[in-house]
């Protein structure tokens, strides 16, 4: 209580002679009483210019400004290009959300459809890369539309290509087979056009690095704890499968381009696998059974692929690099 009559004392005391203008008030620096708080700004004629237009009026200017700029043929046509190719990707971007429906009612029907993110996004960039050269109606582009899923996962996947249409009847769309391979065809056919072409060198180096990704992925995906009665400790089985990734890659060098640029890449991995498993002292190992469950391929396809193999190397048991 004291402080308080105290100060109030060393105000009405305070003769205010210390005054300092301060954050636009004046105000005494021995007592801190403000004297005054309406100062106006001295500099009001200049900064007054800045204000003096109301928003249509600086609307208008900017419309004039644009409007004398477009004048210049160079400016207009690059203008033109730009708003032509901004509607162009939005439009597109913002009609695939009913494609991506149709991709989640598709996989509700249970034909087990494996489209993980990536091959989402594969089965997106290839869709609307389609339609940068072709403008289609709408029943038409679902054609294309569901061929290209078709064409993204028909490799990897154990449906038939009858259950896929059965399953985009149900969903109203029509469609035959015939229909899904001229589709198919169109779009092969299109993006064959636009892509620059590429040397036999270049394409056997592509196929070959995809199967060497291929055999380490479903190599990797072949668990421990199912087959851990053939090794002493989990340190042996991963040197097994280093020895392996490392005799995949010298049969890759001893075959040909001619002899793989028509087959099924992945599925071929599958073969190998099962082929240079069979090169191991125990080729119990790495059964078909087993492979079939991490490649999601047919005993048959595997088979049929290990064959090939055979003839082309010989018994794996006999085979040296």
């Amino acid at each position: 209580m004291n402080n308080k009559k105290n100060s109030k004392s060393e105000i009405f005391t305070c003769p205010h002679k210390n005054i300092k203008q301060d954050s636009g008030f004046i105000v005494c620096q021995d007592c801190g009483l403000i004297m005054e708080d309406n100062l106006a700004f001295e500099s009001t004629a200049s900064t007054s210019d800045l204000y003096t237009d109301s928003q249509r009026d600086y609307e208008r200017k900017i419309n004039i400004s644009n409007s004398k700029a477009l004048q210049d043929p160079v400016i207009k046509e690059k203008y033109d290009r730009i708003k032509t190719l901004e509607k162009w990707f939005r439009d597109y971007e913002s009609d695939f959300t009913e494609q991506k429906k149709t991709i989640e009612l598709l996989k509700s029907h249970g034909i087990g459809l494996n489209i993980d993110n990536v091959k989402y996004q594969e089965i997106k960039d290839r869709y609307l890369n389609y339609n940068k050269y072709h403008r289609h109606n709408y029943q038409n582009m679902v054609i294309i539309f569901l061929a290209i899923v078709w064409l993204k996962i028909k490799d990897t996947t154990n449906i038939r290509i009858e259950e896929f249409i059965k399953a985009s009847r149900e969903l109203g769309h029509k469609i035959n087979k015939k229909m899904i391979n001229n589709a198919m065809l169109k779009v092969k056919r299109t993006e064959k056009i636009f892509k620059e072409k590429k040397s036999a060198l270049e394409i056997e180096y592509e196929i070959k690095n995809k199967i060497k990704i291929v055999f380490q992925k479903d190599l990797n995906n072949i668990s421990y704890q199912g087959i851990q009665e053939f090794f002493t400790d989990k340190v042996e089985y991963e040197k097994i499968k280093i020895e392996m990734l490392l005799l995949a890659d010298k049969v890759l060098k001893i075959i040909s381009y001619s002899q793989i640029q028509n087959l099924n890449y992945k599925a071929f991995t599958a073969g190998l696998i099962y082929y240079i498993g069979q090169t191991l002292d125990n080729r119990k190992i790495f059964t078909q059974s087993l492979i079939e469950r991490t490649s999601k391929f047919s005993s048959t396809t595997i088979r049929k692929k290990y064959h090939f193999l055979k003839e082309l190397l010989g018994n794996p048991q006999n085979l040296k690099l």
